[in-house]
């Protein structure tokens, strides 16, 4: 007999002997229960009959079901905060449906028509620009009035490519005389040669994180151009001799265009940004108090669908949708959409080849977006003499496309304002980088050089 075994007979005999646990064959299982170490499908197996016999699983879930169940709970509850953010983001295009919508439905009254015109055209403006200068530091603005090669590049396409291609669109949808109204067609043309929106596109590059400072130089240099660039061109293209010009009176000079544009740019563009400058030069800390943290500087959005809103109230008191057939309606409106996306499209490409992705942002808004604050006066006065139905029916595409450029243009925040931020990261990214590579080569040269001038180098 080994020792094990006899030792194993002493310890019976005494009776101190105990089995070993796992000598011990575990219990039965249960129908309700899956045997340990048993293989995943055995355990799916036994939870689907179990199920299927109106036993309830009390079997915890596996790691990857409740990770899942966590994850599709927060995808549900992200859903209503998703559209909240984007009803946030998007408040200005709400509240202009809004306006437009009440401007259909009850407008001023046709003798107090000028006073409002007036009124909007030169306190909304300058509520707009009053704020810009506030918040615009002047050595930005000063360093962005003197590129002027991009000056050049951007009132080009302002002028130039928004007018060529509007006017070949007008050629190429006059070959039907029985199909389009030709003052919608001059209307078109009128489009694609008015100046940059005065204070449209500073809202909107702003909220693009654009280079908003360019905005506002560009802006003030197309319109001081606006007055000689837009009725040259008007000139030139109505001078054509196509059929739909027929209804246009002989134009004679332009003295008084230029007096009322300028007057007007003056007073609410020119007067209240320097008076911004000069009160942010001398109250910084209160300005950035009363514009930054308490937020004040929103009052421009609300500025500019007063100037949005007043274009309607005039349009649709003139009676100016209800003299247009329905085809013709809805052909102008895909027009100007087209147009739109058309000039933002290529204006777009051809800036991103040589500008950053703030100044590009910029130029994007600066060329496609127009302003019927000008183009309005500038064919009263130009077209002298025309039936008011007809005046209505020539500036009928300027208001129709206020409303596209201010939804495209609102809508095009989000992407563009992604777009800007994935430039930046990197760019810091690379910033950081070249930093720690400045750093480590300087501490690996400091045995050859005192620390002195290690100091010095980074500084220089």
């Amino acid at each position: 007999m080994t020792p094990d075994g006899a030792s194993s007979l002493s310890l019976r005999g005494s009776g101190k002997y105990k089995p070993r646990a796992e000598s011990l064959s575990p219990p039965p299982c249960s129908h309700s229960q899956t045997p340990v170490g048993a293989p995943l499908k055995d355990v799916e197996d036994n939870q689907l009959s179990l199920k299927s016999s109106g036993h309830r699983d009390t079997s915890p879930e596996t790691p990857s079901g409740h990770r899942a169940n966590v994850s599709e709970k927060k995808q549900r509850r992200r859903w209503p905060l998703k559209m909240w953010d984007l009803v946030v983001d998007q408040w200005f295009l709400i509240v202009m449906g809004i306006l437009i919508a009440i401007a259909s439905q009850v407008q001023v009254p046709k003798s107090q028509q000028q006073l409002k015109q007036t009124v909007v055209n030169y306190l909304a403006v300058s509520v707009i620009f009053f704020i810009n200068g506030c918040t615009l530091p002047t050595q930005v603005l000063i360093e962005n009035l003197s590129r002027w090669k991009v000056h050049i590049f951007t009132q080009a396409q302002c002028y130039l490519l928004t007018s060529s291609i509007s006017y070949g669109i007008v050629s190429a949808c006059a070959t039907d005389k029985d199909f389009m109204d030709p003052a919608l067609l001059i209307g078109i043309i009128i489009v694609g040669c008015l100046p940059t929106a005065i204070s449209f596109n500073t809202i909107m590059t702003r909220k693009a994180n654009g280079n908003g400072a360019l905005t506002i130089a560009q802006s003030t240099i197309g319109n001081l151009l606006g007055p000689f660039l837009t009725t040259a061109l008007l000139k030139l293209y109505t001078s054509t001799g196509a059929w739909y010009t027929d209804i246009l009176p002989e134009t004679e000079g332009f003295t008084e265009t230029y007096r009322y544009v300028f007057k007007q740019l003056g007073l609410s563009v020119f007067v209240p940004l320097l008076v911004g400058q000069i009160i942010v030069s001398v109250f910084p800390r209160l300005v950035k108090k009363v514009f930054i943290e308490w937020k004040l500087s929103k009052l421009s959005s609300f500025a500019l669908l007063i100037v949005i809103w007043s274009t309607y109230d005039g349009a649709f008191e003139s009676d100016a949708f209800s003299g247009v057939q329905s085809d013709n309606m809805v052909f102008v409106v895909f027009i100007l959409i087209a147009l739109f996306l058309v000039w933002i499209a290529i204006t777009i490409g051809v800036s991103w080849l040589w500008l950053s992705r703030e100044d590009t942002i910029a130029v994007a808004y600066l060329v496609p977006t127009k302003t019927p604050a000008m183009g309005v006066p500038i064919t009263t006065i130009m077209f002298v003499g025309l039936s008011e139905a007809a005046q209505s029916r020539i500036q009928l595409p300027m208001v129709i496309y206020q409303g596209v450029q201010t939804t495209l243009s609102s809508l095009l925040t989000i992407p563009l304002r992604k777009w800007q931020a994935t430039e930046s990261s990197p760019r810091r990214l690379m910033q950081a980088e070249t930093l720690e590579l400045d750093d480590q080569s300087q501490d690996t040269g400091s045995h050859r050089r005192p620390a002195h001038n290690r100091s010095a180098s980074t500084i220089a």
